[in-house]
C-alpha cells in the first residue's frame, strides 16, 4: 500500500524554517476541513533543522492529535487530525 496515494502530503524541501512553519499550519488547516484523518509531512533528514521545526509546529496544532516519525522513513512525520464536529 502507498501512503502518498492514500493521505494528503506536504513536502518541505528547500522551504526556511519561518515558511515551513506557515505552510504547515495551512495544511492541517486545509486537513482538518477537508476531513482528512491522517496526513504526511516530508520534511527529509539532512541535519535534522525542517523535522525539528516539524515537530514543534505539530505540536503546538490544536488540530493534530498525534504525531511520529514514519517506521521506515525517518524523513517524514506521519500525523493524526482531530475530526471536524
Amino acid at each position: 500500500m502507498n501512503l502518498y496515494n492514500q493521505y494528503p502530503v506536504l513536502d518541505l524541501h528547500g522551504f526556511d524554517c519561518d515558511y515551513a512553519r506557515i505552510m504547515i499550519n495551512d495544511f492541517i488547516m486545509d486537513c482538518y476541513l477537508m476531513k482528512s484523518g491522517k496526513a504526511i509531512i516530508i520534511h527529509g533528514i539532512g541535519s535534522g533543522i525542517l523535522r525539528k521545526t516539524t515537530m514543534e509546529v505539530v505540536k503546538k496544532n490544536r488540530y493534530v492529535t498525534d504525531a511520529k516519525l514514519a517506521f521506515f522513513n525517518p524523513g517524514e512525520t506521519i500525523i493524526t487530525i482531530k475530526e471536524k464536529g
